[in-house]
Protein backbone atom coordinates (compact mmCIF):
# COMPACT_ATOMS: atom_id res chain seq x y z
CA UNK A 1 0.00 0.00 0.00
CA UNK A 2 1.04 3.50 -0.53
CA UNK A 3 1.52 4.98 2.78
CA UNK A 4 -0.92 7.91 3.90
CA UNK A 5 1.44 10.81 3.97
CA UNK A 6 1.20 14.33 2.75
CA UNK A 7 2.00 15.44 -0.58
CA UNK A 8 4.57 17.69 1.38
CA UNK A 9 6.80 15.39 2.84
CA UNK A 10 10.20 14.66 2.03
CA UNK A 11 11.63 11.18 2.33
CA UNK A 12 15.10 10.67 3.79
CA UNK A 13 16.38 7.25 3.29
CA UNK A 14 19.58 6.39 5.26
CA UNK A 15 19.66 7.18 8.95
CA UNK A 16 23.04 7.58 9.06
CA UNK A 17 24.74 11.14 10.30
CA UNK A 18 23.95 12.80 6.77
CA UNK A 19 20.70 11.14 6.38
CA UNK A 20 19.94 12.85 10.29
CA UNK A 21 21.10 16.05 9.46
CA UNK A 22 19.19 16.27 6.34
CA UNK A 23 16.31 15.46 8.40
CA UNK A 24 17.20 18.17 11.67
CA UNK A 25 17.51 20.98 8.90
CA UNK A 26 14.12 20.10 6.92
CA UNK A 27 11.96 19.46 10.78
CA UNK A 28 13.29 22.21 11.90
CA UNK A 29 11.99 24.42 9.05
CA UNK A 30 8.63 22.68 9.72
CA UNK A 31 8.81 19.76 6.46
CA UNK A 32 7.19 16.59 7.89
CA UNK A 33 10.20 14.02 7.16
CA UNK A 34 10.24 10.67 7.48
CA UNK A 35 13.41 8.67 7.42
CA UNK A 36 13.61 4.74 6.31
CA UNK A 37 16.55 2.64 7.00
CA UNK A 38 17.31 -1.44 6.49
CA UNK A 39 18.69 -1.65 10.09
CA UNK A 40 16.79 -2.00 13.14
CA UNK A 41 18.00 0.73 14.49
CA UNK A 42 19.44 4.65 13.82
CA UNK A 43 23.20 5.41 13.20
CA UNK A 44 24.75 2.10 13.56
CA UNK A 45 27.94 2.54 11.73
CA UNK A 46 28.62 5.71 13.66
CA UNK A 47 28.02 4.44 16.69
CA UNK A 48 30.62 1.76 16.20
CA UNK A 49 33.45 4.24 14.59
CA UNK A 50 32.56 5.89 17.80
CA UNK A 51 33.99 2.76 19.83
CA UNK A 52 37.06 3.87 19.89
CA UNK A 53 36.31 7.91 21.09
CA UNK A 54 34.36 9.77 18.31
CA UNK A 55 36.07 11.90 16.43
CA UNK A 56 33.83 14.42 15.68
CA UNK A 57 35.73 16.86 13.39
CA UNK A 58 39.27 18.55 13.34
CA UNK A 59 40.54 21.75 14.61
CA UNK A 60 43.43 22.52 12.38
CA UNK A 61 43.37 26.03 9.99
CA UNK A 62 40.69 25.94 7.00
CA UNK A 63 43.16 26.19 4.26
CA UNK A 64 44.47 23.18 5.80
CA UNK A 65 41.47 21.28 6.84
CA UNK A 66 40.13 21.58 3.56
CA UNK A 67 42.94 20.39 1.43
CA UNK A 68 41.96 17.29 2.94
CA UNK A 69 39.66 16.39 0.54
CA UNK A 70 42.36 15.85 -2.60
CA UNK A 71 40.54 15.81 -5.51
CA UNK A 72 37.05 17.11 -4.32
CA UNK A 73 38.35 19.72 -2.07
CA UNK A 74 36.59 22.39 -3.74
CA UNK A 75 33.25 20.85 -4.04
CA UNK A 76 33.67 19.43 -0.45
CA UNK A 77 34.66 23.15 0.84
CA UNK A 78 31.03 24.55 -0.79
CA UNK A 79 29.69 22.34 1.50
CA UNK A 80 31.80 23.21 5.15
CA UNK A 81 32.34 26.91 4.61
CA UNK A 82 28.96 26.93 6.50
CA UNK A 83 29.40 24.53 8.58
CA UNK A 84 33.16 24.22 9.37
CA UNK A 85 34.52 22.61 12.19
CA UNK A 86 33.59 25.20 14.71
CA UNK A 87 30.09 25.07 13.53
CA UNK A 88 30.40 21.19 14.24
CA UNK A 89 31.34 21.63 17.65
CA UNK A 90 28.90 24.65 18.21
CA UNK A 91 26.09 22.08 17.06
CA UNK A 92 27.61 19.55 19.49
CA UNK A 93 27.07 21.69 22.24
CA UNK A 94 23.47 22.62 21.54
CA UNK A 95 22.68 18.80 21.99
CA UNK A 96 24.08 19.37 25.34
CA UNK A 97 27.72 17.76 24.66
CA UNK A 98 30.88 19.71 25.00
CA UNK A 99 34.12 19.06 23.19
CA UNK A 100 37.52 19.04 23.27
CA UNK A 101 40.53 19.62 21.01
CA UNK A 102 42.94 16.64 21.63
CA UNK A 103 46.79 16.86 21.19
CA UNK A 104 46.45 15.97 17.44
CA UNK A 105 43.83 18.85 17.07
CA UNK A 106 41.04 16.25 16.57
CA UNK A 107 37.83 17.07 18.07
CA UNK A 108 36.23 14.56 20.63
CA UNK A 109 33.05 15.27 23.03
CA UNK A 110 34.29 15.05 26.43
CA UNK A 111 33.38 12.34 27.54
CA UNK A 112 34.71 10.47 23.81
CA UNK A 113 31.71 8.56 23.24
CA UNK A 114 29.00 8.59 20.45
CA UNK A 115 26.06 6.96 22.60
CA UNK A 116 25.30 9.71 24.48
CA UNK A 117 25.40 12.52 21.73
CA UNK A 118 23.13 10.26 18.94
CA UNK A 119 20.56 10.13 22.13
CA UNK A 120 20.41 13.58 22.61
CA UNK A 121 19.89 14.07 18.88
CA UNK A 122 17.34 11.34 18.00
CA UNK A 123 15.56 12.82 20.86
CA UNK A 124 15.53 16.71 19.50
CA UNK A 125 14.52 15.20 16.13
CA UNK A 126 11.10 12.81 17.53
CA UNK A 127 10.54 16.18 20.11
CA UNK A 128 11.67 19.35 18.58
CA UNK A 129 10.98 22.23 20.95
CA UNK A 130 9.72 24.03 17.53
CA UNK A 131 9.57 22.63 13.95
CA UNK A 132 7.77 19.51 13.17
CA UNK A 133 8.73 16.16 14.22
CA UNK A 134 10.86 13.62 12.47
CA UNK A 135 9.19 9.90 11.79
CA UNK A 136 11.52 7.06 11.45
CA UNK A 137 10.83 3.39 9.83
CA UNK A 138 12.98 1.26 10.96
CA UNK A 139 13.63 -2.48 9.18
CA UNK A 140 12.56 -0.34 6.03
CA UNK A 141 14.83 -1.64 2.82
CA UNK A 142 14.25 0.58 -0.10
CA UNK A 143 14.57 -2.01 -3.02
CA UNK A 144 15.59 0.54 -5.31
CA UNK A 145 12.08 1.19 -7.15
CA UNK A 146 11.39 5.00 -7.11
CA UNK A 147 8.75 6.75 -9.87
CA UNK A 148 8.41 10.23 -10.41
CA UNK A 149 4.19 10.12 -10.59
CA UNK A 150 1.82 13.08 -10.39
CA UNK A 151 4.54 15.44 -9.29
CA UNK A 152 5.46 13.46 -6.48
CA UNK A 153 8.26 10.92 -6.05
CA UNK A 154 7.05 7.08 -5.01
CA UNK A 155 9.56 4.52 -3.18
CA UNK A 156 9.32 0.94 -2.34
CA UNK A 157 10.51 -0.65 0.67
CA UNK A 158 11.03 -4.32 1.75
CA UNK A 159 9.90 -4.81 5.20
CA UNK A 160 9.49 -7.44 7.33
CA UNK A 161 5.64 -7.27 7.22
CA UNK A 162 5.35 -7.17 3.39
CA UNK A 163 6.49 -4.07 0.43
CA UNK A 164 5.57 -0.95 1.59
CA UNK A 165 5.32 2.21 -0.41
CA UNK A 166 6.19 5.85 0.39
CA UNK A 167 5.33 9.12 -1.18
CA UNK A 168 6.88 12.45 -1.21
CA UNK A 169 7.55 15.94 -2.67
CA UNK A 170 11.17 15.84 -2.24
CA UNK A 171 13.83 12.35 -1.67
CA UNK A 172 16.88 12.63 -0.56
CA UNK A 173 19.37 9.57 -0.75
CA UNK A 174 21.99 8.93 2.08
CA UNK A 175 22.73 5.58 1.76
CA UNK A 176 26.12 5.30 2.70
CA UNK A 177 29.11 3.74 0.81
CA UNK A 178 30.45 0.50 0.29
CA UNK A 179 32.29 -0.31 4.05
CA UNK A 180 31.01 -2.35 6.69
CA UNK A 181 27.71 -3.85 4.69
CA UNK A 182 26.64 -5.24 7.79
CA UNK A 183 26.05 -2.02 9.50
CA UNK A 184 23.74 -1.27 6.19
CA UNK A 185 26.55 0.37 3.96
CA UNK A 186 26.48 -2.34 0.65
CA UNK A 187 26.31 -0.32 -1.80
CA UNK A 188 23.60 -2.07 -3.10
CA UNK A 189 22.25 0.77 -4.74
CA UNK A 190 24.77 1.32 -7.69
CA UNK A 191 23.13 -0.53 -10.00
CA UNK A 192 19.69 1.15 -9.16
CA UNK A 193 20.87 4.52 -9.59
CA UNK A 194 23.01 3.61 -13.29
CA UNK A 195 19.39 2.87 -14.20
CA UNK A 196 17.76 6.23 -13.33
CA UNK A 197 20.85 7.34 -15.60
CA UNK A 198 22.53 8.94 -12.40
CA UNK A 199 25.95 8.72 -13.21
CA UNK A 200 28.42 6.66 -10.62
CA UNK A 201 31.85 5.67 -9.53
CA UNK A 202 32.84 2.16 -8.83
CA UNK A 203 33.15 1.92 -5.01
CA UNK A 204 36.30 1.36 -3.98
CA UNK A 205 38.45 0.92 -0.67
CA UNK A 206 39.67 3.73 1.28
CA UNK A 207 41.45 4.46 4.58
CA UNK A 208 42.46 0.72 4.26
CA UNK A 209 44.65 -2.02 5.13
CA UNK A 210 47.20 -3.27 2.67
CA UNK A 211 48.26 -6.45 1.40
CA UNK A 212 52.57 -6.83 1.06
CA UNK A 213 53.65 -8.04 -2.16
CA UNK A 214 54.72 -11.81 -1.77
CA UNK A 215 53.07 -11.59 1.86
CA UNK A 216 55.06 -11.69 5.20
CA UNK A 217 57.20 -14.73 6.38
CA UNK A 218 55.78 -17.30 8.48
CA UNK A 219 57.98 -16.06 11.36
CA UNK A 220 56.68 -12.16 11.39
CA UNK A 221 52.59 -13.95 10.69
CA UNK A 222 52.86 -15.68 13.51
CA UNK A 223 54.91 -13.47 16.22
CA UNK A 224 54.53 -9.91 14.95
CA UNK A 225 50.71 -9.26 13.51
CA UNK A 226 48.86 -7.00 15.67
CA UNK A 227 52.19 -4.89 16.61
CA UNK A 228 51.97 -1.30 16.65
CA UNK A 229 54.85 0.47 14.97
CA UNK A 230 54.88 4.20 16.66
CA UNK A 231 56.43 7.24 15.51
CA UNK A 232 57.17 6.46 11.77
CA UNK A 233 57.03 8.19 9.17
CA UNK A 234 55.63 7.32 5.81
CA UNK A 235 56.78 8.68 2.94
CA UNK A 236 55.02 8.24 -0.51
CA UNK A 237 55.45 9.80 -3.94
CA UNK A 238 55.50 13.35 -1.94
CA UNK A 239 53.74 12.46 0.85
CA UNK A 240 55.18 12.23 4.20
CA UNK A 241 53.76 12.30 8.06
CA UNK A 242 54.18 10.44 11.60
CA UNK A 243 52.11 8.71 12.92
CA UNK A 244 51.40 4.90 14.25
CA UNK A 245 50.37 1.88 11.72
CA UNK A 246 49.96 -1.97 12.46
CA UNK A 247 51.12 -4.72 11.15
CA UNK A 248 48.70 -7.40 9.73
CA UNK A 249 48.78 -11.08 8.97
CA UNK A 250 48.62 -9.76 5.60
CA UNK A 251 50.23 -6.38 5.74
CA UNK A 252 49.42 -3.16 7.13
CA UNK A 253 46.97 -0.93 8.20
CA UNK A 254 46.08 1.77 10.80
CA UNK A 255 46.04 5.47 10.88
CA UNK A 256 49.08 6.53 9.10
CA UNK A 257 47.99 3.95 6.07
CA UNK A 258 44.52 5.15 6.02
CA UNK A 259 46.18 8.75 5.51
CA UNK A 260 48.13 7.38 2.61
CA UNK A 261 45.47 4.69 1.35
CA UNK A 262 44.04 6.97 -1.57
CA UNK A 263 47.69 7.66 -3.03
CA UNK A 264 48.65 3.80 -2.73
CA UNK A 265 45.62 2.48 -4.35
CA UNK A 266 45.45 4.76 -7.45
CA UNK A 267 49.20 4.01 -7.67
CA UNK A 268 48.43 0.24 -7.60
CA UNK A 269 45.24 0.58 -9.95
CA UNK A 270 47.91 2.11 -12.33
CA UNK A 271 51.15 0.48 -11.66
CA UNK A 272 49.99 -2.98 -9.83
CA UNK A 273 51.75 -2.29 -6.79
CA UNK A 274 52.86 0.78 -4.55
CA UNK A 275 56.48 0.64 -2.35
CA UNK A 276 56.46 3.33 0.43
CA UNK A 277 59.27 4.05 2.91
CA UNK A 278 59.10 3.82 6.31
CA UNK A 279 61.58 6.39 8.38
CA UNK A 280 61.87 4.43 11.59
CA UNK A 281 63.99 6.64 13.38
CA UNK A 282 62.64 9.92 12.27
CA UNK A 283 64.17 12.67 14.76
CA UNK A 284 67.81 11.05 14.05
CA UNK A 285 69.64 12.26 10.95
CA UNK A 286 70.68 9.08 8.47
CA UNK A 287 74.43 10.26 9.61
CA UNK A 288 73.67 9.52 12.86
CA UNK A 289 71.89 6.63 12.40
CA UNK A 290 75.07 4.98 10.38
CA UNK A 291 77.26 5.88 13.21
CA UNK A 292 75.37 3.91 15.56
CA UNK A 293 74.64 0.86 13.50
CA UNK A 294 78.59 0.78 12.58
CA UNK A 295 79.39 1.68 15.96
CA UNK A 296 81.67 -1.76 17.08
CA UNK A 297 79.57 -4.49 19.22
CA UNK A 298 82.04 -6.57 20.14
CA UNK A 299 79.90 -9.86 21.25
CA UNK A 300 77.08 -8.59 21.20
CA UNK A 301 74.11 -10.20 18.41
CA UNK A 302 72.90 -7.78 15.83
CA UNK A 303 69.48 -7.25 17.74
CA UNK A 304 70.97 -6.60 20.86
CA UNK A 305 73.21 -3.93 19.45
CA UNK A 306 70.59 -2.34 17.07
CA UNK A 307 68.16 -2.14 20.55
CA UNK A 308 70.81 -1.01 22.53
CA UNK A 309 72.53 1.90 19.91
CA UNK A 310 69.40 2.92 18.37
CA UNK A 311 66.36 1.69 21.39
CA UNK A 312 65.06 -0.67 17.64
CA UNK A 313 62.35 -3.24 19.59
CA UNK A 314 62.13 -6.71 18.18
CA UNK A 315 59.23 -5.77 15.69
CA UNK A 316 61.85 -2.98 13.75
CA UNK A 317 64.24 -6.00 13.61
CA UNK A 318 61.74 -8.55 11.92
CA UNK A 319 61.21 -6.04 9.53
CA UNK A 320 64.56 -5.23 8.88
CA UNK A 321 64.72 -9.25 8.43
CA UNK A 322 61.70 -8.92 5.95
CA UNK A 323 63.08 -6.98 3.53
CA UNK A 324 66.65 -7.63 3.60
CA UNK A 325 68.74 -10.32 2.32
CA UNK A 326 71.10 -12.08 5.17
CA UNK A 327 73.62 -11.21 3.74
CA UNK A 328 72.90 -7.69 3.65
CA UNK A 329 72.18 -7.55 7.79
CA UNK A 330 75.87 -7.57 7.79
CA UNK A 331 76.35 -4.51 5.89
CA UNK A 332 75.66 -1.46 8.03
CA UNK A 333 75.31 1.22 5.01
CA UNK A 334 72.17 -1.32 3.87
CA UNK A 335 71.28 -2.07 7.80
CA UNK A 336 71.01 1.89 8.21
CA UNK A 337 69.67 3.29 5.02
CA UNK A 338 66.96 0.49 6.06
CA UNK A 339 66.14 1.88 9.08
CA UNK A 340 65.70 5.25 7.61
CA UNK A 341 63.62 4.34 4.82
CA UNK A 342 62.75 0.70 5.12
CA UNK A 343 60.99 -0.41 2.06
CA UNK A 344 57.23 -1.69 2.00
CA UNK A 345 56.28 -2.94 -1.72
CA UNK A 346 52.08 -3.30 -1.56
CA UNK A 347 50.08 -5.60 -3.85
CA UNK A 348 46.56 -4.62 -3.09
CA UNK A 349 44.34 -2.99 -0.51
CA UNK A 350 42.41 -4.62 1.56
CA UNK A 351 38.58 -5.73 0.78
CA UNK A 352 36.15 -2.65 0.92
CA UNK A 353 33.98 -4.10 3.43
CA UNK A 354 37.04 -4.18 6.06
CA UNK A 355 37.71 -0.59 5.20
CA UNK A 356 36.36 2.19 7.32
CA UNK A 357 35.47 4.50 4.23
CA UNK A 358 34.98 4.04 0.60
CA UNK A 359 35.54 6.36 -2.29
CA UNK A 360 33.31 6.61 -5.73
CA UNK A 361 30.11 6.66 -5.93
CA UNK A 362 27.31 9.31 -7.27
CA UNK A 363 29.50 11.58 -9.77
CA UNK A 364 29.03 15.13 -8.15
CA UNK A 365 29.34 16.64 -11.91
CA UNK A 366 25.57 14.70 -12.50
CA UNK A 367 24.42 17.20 -9.29
CA UNK A 368 24.20 20.57 -8.57
CA UNK A 369 25.36 22.59 -5.85
CA UNK A 370 22.84 21.35 -3.84
CA UNK A 371 23.42 17.73 -4.26
CA UNK A 372 20.51 17.31 -6.57
CA UNK A 373 20.10 15.46 -9.73
CA UNK A 374 20.42 17.44 -12.82
CA UNK A 375 17.96 15.09 -14.27
CA UNK A 376 15.62 14.28 -11.77
CA UNK A 377 14.50 17.32 -9.92
CA UNK A 378 13.50 16.79 -6.77
CA UNK A 379 15.93 13.31 -6.25
CA UNK A 380 18.76 15.08 -3.51
CA UNK A 381 21.96 12.68 -2.60
CA UNK A 382 24.25 13.05 0.81
CA UNK A 383 27.11 11.67 2.54
CA UNK A 384 29.15 8.68 2.05
CA UNK A 385 27.24 7.73 -1.13
CA UNK A 386 28.82 10.54 -3.51
CA UNK A 387 32.00 10.04 -5.39
CA UNK A 388 34.40 11.95 -2.80
CA UNK A 389 36.80 10.98 0.37
CA UNK A 390 38.85 11.82 3.33
CA UNK A 391 41.23 10.48 5.42
CA UNK A 392 40.29 10.10 9.49
CA UNK A 393 40.40 12.29 11.50
CA UNK A 394 36.82 13.86 11.48
CA UNK A 395 37.16 14.73 8.27
CA UNK A 396 34.93 12.12 7.22
CA UNK A 397 32.29 12.90 9.52
CA UNK A 398 32.36 16.57 8.82
CA UNK A 399 31.64 16.38 5.38
CA UNK A 400 29.04 13.61 5.76
CA UNK A 401 27.29 16.31 8.12
CA UNK A 402 27.78 19.34 5.97
CA UNK A 403 26.56 17.67 2.99
CA UNK A 404 23.32 16.44 4.82
CA UNK A 405 22.99 20.21 5.72
CA UNK A 406 23.37 21.53 1.94
CA UNK A 407 21.12 18.80 0.86
CA UNK A 408 18.35 19.99 2.66
CA UNK A 409 18.50 23.48 1.94
CA UNK A 410 18.61 22.40 -1.36
CA UNK A 411 14.94 20.65 -0.60
CA UNK A 412 13.88 23.80 0.92
CA UNK A 413 14.82 26.06 -1.72
CA UNK A 414 12.62 23.61 -4.45
CA UNK A 415 9.35 23.38 -1.54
Amino acid sequence: MVSAVPSSTVVIVGAGPAGLMAAEVLSDAGVRVHVYDAMPSVGRKFLLAGLGGLNLTHAEPWAQFITRYGKRQTECAGWLQNFDAQAIRNWAQGLGVDTFVGSSQRVFPNDMKAAPLLRAWLQRLRHPAQGSPVTFHMRHRWNGDIRHEGGSYVLGFDTPTGPHSAQATAVVLALGGGSWAKLGSDGAWQPWLQTLGVDTTPLRPANCGFDIAGGWSERLREQFAGHPLKGAVLNFEGFSRKGECVLTATGIEGSLVYAASALLRDTIERKGQATLHLDLKPEWSPERVLAEVAHPRGSRSLSSHLKGRLNLAAVHLALLHEVLPKNAMNNTTKVAAAIKALPLTLSAPRPIDEAISSAGGVQLETLDSHLMSRQHPGLFFAGEMLDWEAPTGGYLLSACLASGRIAAQGVLNLI
